[in-house]
């Protein structure tokens, strides 16, 4: 159910986030985005059998095989094992990187791996050294093995093991707490995300201590605290659970007892051609958090974003983004990666991690973690920007100056895209309908940059929006829905429209390509 099958913890049938068996790095990335049914359909067989083998609860005496590593990073950070981090009551191992000269007081992503994979393999192909080396944080990279679930499954549909205090949660705090000590974290700024089954993980972590993660990522996972066992799980990946969002927001506040907020600003990363962890697990983990904060499912913005990914964000009080869908188009079970030398590419494809888009640069920006970089003396971030969209393909910015610069950087969604002299620039070509996000810094005579200004977003008028009413039948054979089981999903959000027929009737909005949400009454 949840997370990738990197064979993350998302099993068919009986057996958590186990998924199919990866098609190899060398196949078009086409091919690898779908997975093949029969293929699947052994491995699920194969899968639930080796999950319902006795002896899958850990000893205390047996800890997951350490993996052999390269010492350093091309970057020359350091990728390690570092042991006695606590009692580790869920017999998992932990691993760290560091970028070189690391400072004090900077962020920490825990960064969870799917089923079968290991630290290693997320450490190579996830990209999150990559982005920790560029924005300038540690990484911890926990890992579980065979003596605590045969497919290497975090254990996030075993209330022993998912909840605060006892087992793999536990285990991972203990690793949260050492490397806050080995690295002066910021206490503040600590994350985490997962694939499949350590995304299941992963929301179960951010429901248990939301007094210690400000944010997290569930990637191709199910909600915080579906299952707590394993008969639960498959039921969890597979089917809507047809919970209110209260049922699924109590969850997580019965899981924290008592935390008053602030609660952590959560990414949701789904394929929408995901038969492993299916679709509308992404729209539970919506329902689930946007309740938390109380802040509705009416969509704050919407755009498009590389490798056919839309994205929809919910907004805090504050006009800040508090939850993102980012649902991939044709994107079958797995981590989204984007191998490449620009700034919005990272990662290297392999078992589970697929070529699409990089789902951990955007998180990145999600979390704030672009604004937390070096700064320089005498140039703080520049004050008063605006952003006004003049058209729909063009948006004008503006700022107050900063003494002692000599031009200005403008980023667009995290990417440096111009340099001005003047505090003003007008930035052309843009998507109609489409939200962009914008920060600039002042740049010094040493072609330093310094401090970024908060980010300031907008939304270019017009675009695809359109609707449409009718029966469920007629919306799947239109292809704005999909069917499964004899239930209707909207394409693109997987939110649950009932059965196939022709007389359950509702109305669907397009909000981006390939992305349907319903909005009964609402167009």
């Amino acid at each position: 159910m949840a997370v990738s099958p990197t064979a993350p913890t998302t099993a068919p049938a009986t057996a958590p986030a186990a998924a199919p068996a990866a098609a190899p790095a060398s196949t078009p990335a086409a091919t690898r985005r779908v997975h093949r049914p029969v293929r699947a359909a052994l491995v699920a067989l194969l899968t639930a059998a080796a999950l319902l083998l006795p002896g899958t609860t850990a000893t205390a005496a047996t800890t997951p095989a350490p993996v052999p590593i390269p010492a350093l990073t091309a970057a020359g950070g350091t990728f390690q094992q570092v042991t006695g981090f606590g009692s580790n009551p869920g017999n998992l191992a932990m691993y760290t990187y560091a970028p070189a000269g690391l400072p004090g007081g900077a962020p920490l992503v825990v960064a969870l791996h799917g089923c079968t994979q290991t630290a290693d393999d997320y450490y190579r192909h996830s990209g999150w050294p990559e982005l920790a080396d560029r924005y300038g944080f540690a990484v911890v990279l926990p890992q579980t093995g065979a003596a605590n679930n045969p497919l290497s499954c975090f254990r996030w549909f075993d209330a022993a093991q998912n909840s605060r205090g006892v087992g793999e949660a536990a285990s991972v705090l203990q690793m949260v707490t050492r490397a806050g000590a080995l690295f002066g974290t910021d206490r503040g700024r600590v994350f985490v995300t997962g694939l499949s089954a350590g995304g299941g993980m992963a929301a179960d972590l951010l429901a248990d201590y939301p007094d210690v993660f400000a944010g997290g990522a569930v990637d191709a996972g199910p909600p915080a605290h579906c299952a707590a066992t394993l008969s639960a799980a498959s039921s969890c990946q597979n089917d809507d659970q047809r919970l209110t969002p209260a049922q699924w927001a109590e969850k997580v506040r019965r899981a924290a007892p008592g935390h008053p907020g602030p609660w952590p600003r959560v990414a949701i990363w789904q394929g929408t051609a995901d038969t492993t962890v299916r679709p509308v697990n992404a729209t539970e983990l919506r329902d689930q958090w946007t309740e938390v904060w109380g802040i509705g499912r009416s969509p704050s913005g919407t755009r498009s974003l590389p490798g056919g990914t839309t994205e929809t964000h919910y907004d805090d009080a504050g006009g800040r983004p508090a939850v993102a869908l980012y649902s991939i188009a044709g994107m079958g079970h797995g981590l989204a990666v984007a191998p490449g030398p620009g700034t919005d590419n990272c990662g290297a494809t392999g078992a589970y991690f697929l070529d699409a888009i990089c789902s951990g640069y955007h998180t990145a920006l999600f979390w704030g973690l672009d604004s937390g970089g070096p700064t320089v003396p005498g140039l703080p971030a520049p004050s008063g920007l605006t952003a006004t969209a003049t058209g729909g393909d063009t948006v004008a910015l503006g700022w107050q100056p900063v003494t002692g610069a000599v031009s200005y950087r403008v980023f667009r969604d995290g990417a440096p895209v111009a340099d001005p002299t003047g505090t003003a620039w007008a930035d052309g070509g843009l998507s109609a309908g489409t939200a962009y996000g914008y920060a600039v810094a002042a740049v010094a005579a040493d072609g330093t940059t310094g401090a970024r200004s908060g980010t300031v977003t907008v939304t270019t008028p017009g675009g695809p929006a359109a609707c449409w009413t009718t029966d469920n039948y007629h919306q799947v054979a239109a292809g704005r829905a999909t069917l499964t089981g004899g239930l209707v999903y909207a394409l693109g959000s997987g939110q649950a429209m009932g059965l196939w027929n022709t007389f359950t009737v509702h109305t669907l909005r397009r909000t981006g390509p390939g992305y349907y949400v319903l909005a009964d009454g609402s167009c």
